[in-house]
């Protein structure tokens, strides 16, 4: 029934003169209403305006004169049910048509396959044919709004390049802050302030909490309830070990203006789909991945590609989701008592992660000595940076007991 409603809809000169010639041809309906096909082209070349059902079978009759009244008869019958059909609308039609016309182009390419793999066909030279002849037909209609470009537009979303300010001292001065859709690589050694660095920019004083960021922090490396106590420590301002056991409503009473800002999760052994999937649901304006490393899936035996991948998904949801990323990545041995290591010494990863990367920071620290200035000092190296072009290394202080950068 669908097939003699869409020969109604083709009765509109319209419809018809959208859709003829290669992209309807008579070869893609049944072998009855082929014949009720062709004789629906003809009157279209020989008449204008719209027809009728009437007379579609008039001329449908005049070029069969010679049927046998048995096969009359039958066409009668399709004629009526064309008659009480109603004609389908335009874009049902159209996706119709052109789904009835990529069957019949494949099934010509199946069947040039199996007359090849059976001999009947020894060259491939029809298939070549076809895929040229209907290349334009399967390209996709794509429907493009392109991007304002106008003076006032760039310039306003140039401002907010900055949205989520920097609270780190001494790199606030060189990356003012960042933004919805940027992805940000932070690498360090074991044990030399990762954890810190992240709890600084979100939960110490000014820092993107405070701001009134929402933010998400999806851990697989160190223990939750660690975690945790470095974003309490970073913003109450107090000695995890020493200070905060003793003073716990002080604590709290400091970690309550950003508490419901920050959701923690522990995800060991979840996967880039299940982390859009949290950005999804949750629409977080920060997102912090630690260990970023650790949400890749492993497609090959090269880990280098396995993580591009990775970040390249990372990288899409920052943009996808209008959030800002953080990936936390370990830095390969190489780096180790290096104040300036490089984008290289990314473990496991030549250059994927850094290819993806607007903001790329390696954390770097000299050789352990005595004293605890010395064992609190960090680098923080700028190795990529497509967000204010600056490029560098800067000295900033760890407060290790409390897990906050300062100058």
């Amino acid at each position: 029934m669908m097939e003699l409603a869409l020969v109604k809809t083709l009765l509109n000169r319209e419809f018809y003169d959208k859709h003829k010639g290669v992209h309807c041809p008579e070869r893609i309906f049944s072998k009855d209403v082929r014949k009720i096909k062709q004789a629906l082209d003809t009157a279209m070349e020989t008449y204008d305006g719209d027809l009728s059902v009437s007379d579609l079978q008039a001329v449908f009759n005049r070029m069969n004169a010679s049927m046998t009244t048995s096969t009359k008869t039958a066409y009668e019958d399709l004629f009526k049910r064309i008659n009480i059909a109603e004609p389908i609308k335009s874009e049902i039609a159209k996706d119709t048509l052109s789904q009835l016309f990529q069957q019949h182009v494949g099934d010509l390419v199946a069947n040039l396959g199996f007359n090849f793999v059976n001999g009947t066909e020894n060259t491939l030279e029809p298939l070549r044919k076809i895929l040229e002849e209907y290349k334009d037909d399967f390209t996709p209609n794509t429907r493009i709004e392109w991007d304002d470009h106008s003076f006032d537009t760039v310039l306003a979303l140039s401002q907010q390049e900055a949205r989520w300010k920097i609270n780190i001292p001494p790199l606030a001065d060189r990356v003012e802050g960042i933004s919805g859709g940027h992805f940000v690589v932070v690498g360090a050694r074991p044990n030399s302030g990762k954890t810190s660095f992240h709890s600084s920019l979100v939960a110490a004083e000014g820092g993107f909490a405070h701001q009134g960021a929402k933010c998400i922090l999806l851990t697989n490396e160190e223990a939750y309830n660690r975690v945790v106590l470095r974003y309490i420590g970073a913003s109450s301002k107090m000695c995890i070990k020493e200070e905060l056991p003793r003073n716990i409503p002080l604590a709290q009473a400091r970690y309550k203006p950003v508490a419901d800002k920050i959701k923690i999760k522990d995800s060991t052994g979840k996967n880039m789909d299940w982390v859009e999937s949290v950005v999804k649901q949750e629409r977080p304006d920060i997102v912090i991945l630690d260990m970023g490393d650790k949400f890749a899936t492993p497609t090959t035996d090269r880990p280098d590609i396995t993580l591009r991948i990775a970040a390249i998904h990372a990288r899409n949801i920052a943009k996808e989701y209008n959030c800002a990323v953080f990936w936390m990545s370990q830095l390969s041995a190489e780096a180790q008592d290096r104040v300036a290591p490089n984008m290289s010494m990314l473990e496991g990863s030549k250059t994927g992660k850094a290819a993806e990367a607007d903001l790329m920071i390696l954390i770097g620290m000299a050789a352990e000595t005595e004293g605890e200035e010395q064992n609190s000092m960090r680098y923080i190296n700028v190795a990529k940076n497509k967000l204010t072009g600056w490029h560098g290394k800067i000295p900033a202080m760890l407060d290790v007991k409390r897990g906050i950068y300062k100058r």
